[in-house]
């Protein structure tokens, strides 16, 4: 199958990898598109993993201030250079960060940071469930597990799906951005704040307040 030029240019738009690249993808997939992202995202896979032992200092802090004001994200984005930190497309990769943490609430960045305390606790509630519809343990011990890797999706960032293109995950959505800057890049830490957030609202009686005063 002959690669077009706009063929190229569709993968290119949509993967952010080079020129050549993107042709040598797309005849390897036999001008599949969808089979091309595969492959470029195989290859970045392996290119990220060869920059992945590179310490990342420098980067940028971001943020994301979202419905009025009522929730802020601070997110620290790692990379190698200052060079980088200051380029349009690792300014982008944090904004987008930013913007997921503030739509899908994560509380870990990475599985790893997930105590073993609170492991302990989800394990033991997903146990007593499944203990409950009277299946074998060690059928019992496979939903456990299943349930623990689905935390894991639901409450570590670059586990999660990305708000903007589910189709991938935020840590594979930065991998792609190591393949296409060519620095390592790490997600360090974010903070997210809601307005209100852990203070106990009492719902007053305003009428009930005034009455009491006159009797007082």
């Amino acid at each position: 199958m002959q690669i077009t030029a706009q063929m190229v240019k569709e993968l290119r738009e949509r993967t952010g990898a080079g020129m050549m690249d993107c042709k040598a993808a797309l005849a390897e997939a036999g001008g599949d598109l969808e089979k091309a992202i595969d492959t470029l995202r195989k290859k970045g896979l392996a290119a990220a993993a060869k920059k992945a032992g590179r310490v990342a200092a420098d980067g940028m802090v971001g943020s994301y201030i979202h419905a009025g004001g009522k929730i802020g994200v601070l997110v620290e984005v790692n990379c190698e250079t200052d060079f980088v930190a200051r380029t349009e497309g690792f300014q982008e990769l944090v904004k987008d960060v930013a913007m997921h943490v503030a739509a899908a609430e994560p509380r870990f960045v990475r599985r790893e940071e997930v105590s073993a305390d609170v492991l302990e606790r989800e394990r033991a509630i997903y146990r007593e469930q499944a203990a409950a519809t009277g299946k074998p343990a060690n059928v019992v011990e496979k939903i456990v597990e299943g349930k623990l890797e689905k935390f894991f999706a639901e409450s570590c960032l670059l586990e999660q799906a990305f708000v903007k293109n589910p189709d991938v995950t935020v840590g594979q959505m930065v991998t792609e951005a190591v393949a296409r800057i060519g620095e390592n890049i790490q997600v360090r830490r974010f903070v997210r704040f809601k307005l209100g957030e852990g203070i106990e609202r009492r719902e007053t009686d305003f009428a009930a307040e005034v009455l009491a005063a006159a009797k007082g």
